[in-house]
């Protein structure tokens, strides 16, 4: 029969769930207005982008550093300043943003990963156009708010990792298997894709939606295959 393929046992959580005890904080924008200061960089290990710890009168708040900031920097929420938090709408047509509300006080969903930012392309009546970092566009309400400028922490994939001990320290941050073995180097015990004479899976990697799990593998229920 062979054993439970990993698809299967990962289904279930257990240790494969993300590490959230070990998460610095949930990160979104509050719901406040005026100036802070920026008291501390921290690094979160559930994303790439360091934290600004700013306090504002109301209290100390978590948010994702603009590119360039420090310590002892003033940080606005609803005011422009050299860091700032504003409505698109206060915000110039073409200018980088980051941390970008999908829904007014959603609080941020959109280009939070380090080094990245979108373009605010144009504006109407009641919605803003911005460019995504993968090139799409999208169009969001003018209320929404975001961070002006580049997401701090740019560049973190240059440096190459080298070791694979290292990388197990980074994938250990996540919800994540490391290392994976290629399923046509299995055995069919243990995968669909495994046996035969050489590797190579031996049957279509196109799986239905309702196929049981110990065969779902590969392109699951894929739309399309082949070459564009």
């Amino acid at each position: 029969m062979g054993k439970r393929l990993i698809s299967q046992r990962r289904g279930k959580g257990s240790i494969y769930r993300a590490p959230s005890h070990r998460y610095a904080a949930d990160v979104r924008y509050p719901a406040i207005e005026g100036r802070g200061v920026v008291k501390y960089l921290r690094n979160d290990p559930a994303r790439t982008v360091p934290l600004a710890l700013v306090e504002f009168p109301e209290g100390i708040f978590p948010l994702l550093a603009p590119e360039g900031v420090g310590v002892g920097d003033q940080f606005s929420m609803g005011e422009e300043s050299l860091y700032s938090v504003l409505k698109l709408r206060d915000v110039p047509e073409g200018s980088a943003v980051f941390n970008i509300e999908i829904n007014p006080l959603d609080g941020g969903k959109l280009i939070r990963s380090a080094g990245t930012y979108a373009l605010l392309v144009s504006k109407d009546e009641k919605t803003a156009t911005i460019r995504l970092a993968s090139g799409k566009f999208k169009r969001v309400s003018l209320d929404c708010r975001a961070t002006v400028g580049i997401a701090a922490g740019g560049g973190r994939r240059e440096k190459p990792v080298l070791k694979a001990g290292k990388r197990r320290k980074i994938i250990k941050n996540k919800p994540k298997v490391f290392p994976t073995v290629r399923g046509v180097a299995k055995n069919p015990v243990d995968h669909p894709f495994g046996g035969g004479g050489h590797q190579h899976t031996g049957k279509p990697k196109t799986p239905g939606r309702n196929a049981p799990p110990g065969r779902k593998v590969g392109s699951i229920a894929a739309r399309r295959t082949g070459r564009r």
